[in-house]
Formats: structure tokens, sequence, C-alpha cells
């Protein structure tokens, strides 16, 4: 499973032209789930993403975590990041879960991090979204639950 983090000032989901939720300050976190993830990559991710230093303290060092700044966390899933790029000039998304298994995961990432007592909004499963962001830093983190 793979988390691609950024910290924002402000982040935001429409479909169809209709805003379905925003975020101010936190990290707008890109979940793309592979074939292999199981509810132990979830809880992996979900562990680092809410504890992961990305935040800066007092003296602007990044040393505080989404649940020491209570930032809220926009969760979008996002299969392309299972793309595999090496071969070739068209992604293969060979490796991505089937949708089924990819929804059901993404949604107990986001119950775990609600766990976590993280404020957290959702886009829409396999929607076509417009994603909106403010990075702030710029920070981007990538996760990965692979060792």
């Amino acid at each position: 499973m793979i988390a691609l983090l950024q910290r924002v000032n402000s982040s935001s989901v429409s479909v169809d032209n209709q805003k379905i939720c925003s975020i101010s300050k936190g990290a707008l976190v890109f979940l793309g789930v592979e074939a292999e993830d199981d509810r132990t990559d979830c809880e992996y991710l979900a562990k680092k993403i809410a504890n992961i230093r990305m935040f800066g303290d007092s003296k602007g060092k990044m040393n505080l975590s989404a649940q020491d700044v209570s930032a809220q966390i926009l969760l979008v899933s996002q299969f392309t990041l299972t793309a595999d790029t090496k071969k070739g000039l068209r992604p293969s998304f060979s490796k991505a879960a089937e949708p089924k298994k990819a929804e059901e995961l993404y949604e107990y990432a986001g119950a775990l991090l609600k766990d976590k007592g993280l404020d957290v909004k959702t886009g829409i499963f396999a929607a076509h979204m417009i994603v909106s962001l403010e990075n702030n830093g710029p920070v981007t983190l990538i996760l990965n639950s692979k060792k």
C-alpha cells in the first residue's frame, strides 16, 4: 500500500462540479491499494500518517505530527500510485487491487485514522475527482507499507 502525503494549507475534492469536502491546515493523503495488501498494511500506514513529523514546531522544524497539531486529513483513493512504469510508455496497473478489495481497505484506513482522533474527510471511491490544494512547504512524503 502506498500513501503520498502533502502538507497543505487547504485542500478540497469536487465531483461533477460540486465540492464534496474540504479541509484547512492538514494533510492531503492519496492512497493506492495493491493486490497483495491487507488490513495490516492499513494499520501500518494509519499509524505512520498520524504520527509522522511533517508539521513545523515553533522554530519551523518538522517536529510535530498530525495528531500533535490536530491536523485535518483529506483521504483520496488513487489507484494510479500502484502503476508500474518501468517498461514502455503506458503505465501498467496490474499491481492494483480489485475495486471491491481496494474500497474496503480504503474505508478501513479512513476509519483507523478517525480512531486516532483525526478529523478525516474522504473523496468518493472510484469517482472522477478534481482535487485542489495549496501545498505548504512544499512538503510531500511517500510512504509504503512494504518493508
